[in-house]
């Protein structure tokens, strides 16, 4: 990670680990006796939803989306592709979206509304992180953990260039400063 570093950490290990605990709780009370489908959007997720599905007491099925850009090398478009698939069929069953973090929703609602079209019981968004200032739609968010800034953010499954995914804690990038 030569251009960015780990600055002040924002939440520690110990406030993520409660609030994934408390965001269990609550979709155990949601979810009872539900047939329900916890979907994890990789890459970013992965820690969270590792956390989280072993927190959750209830029977619940998992599985894993990728998405991405169109083409790695065009610039950003904002255009998404799915890059790896469901493999349960989530028909006439509640689907929980797990996100990493949710800053503008778009690629969120994108994902919400391409599985809405598999005839799902119901689709919803569980967000580690999310902020609300930089939101340009509405999606379904029904379980959140914090809310965050614009500032660029590393640790516990987010990176900088496929690094700093393994830190525990969650902390601001400082980037560096021109020679």
């Amino acid at each position: 990670m030569q251009d960015a570093a780990p600055g002040r950490t924002v939440f520690p290990a110990d406030a993520i680990a409660a609030r994934v605990a408390g965001i269990a709780r609550a979709i155990e009370a949601d979810f009872e006796g539900k047939d329900l489908v916890l979907v994890c959007v990789l890459k970013g997720s992965l820690y969270f939803f590792a956390d989280l599905t072993r927190a959750i007491r209830i029977p619940i099925r998992l599985d894993f989306i990728a998405i991405g850009g169109f083409s790695p090398s065009e610039p950003a478009s904002g255009a998404v592709r799915i890059l790896k698939d469901l493999d349960i069929d989530i028909a006439g069953r509640h689907v929980l979206l797990v996100e990493d973090i949710v800053r503008t929703g778009l690629t969120t609602a994108y994902l919400v509304q391409t599985l809405g079209t598999r005839r799902p019981a119901s689709v919803q968004v569980c967000s580690l992180l999310v902020n609300p200032s930089q939101l340009m739609i509405n999606v379904p968010i029904a379980y959140q953990g914090f809310e965050v800034s614009t500032r660029r953010l590393i640790g516990y499954g987010m990176d900088i260039g496929e690094h700093g995914r393994n830190l525990p804690d969650i902390s601001e990038v400082e980037r560096p400063t021109a020679p």
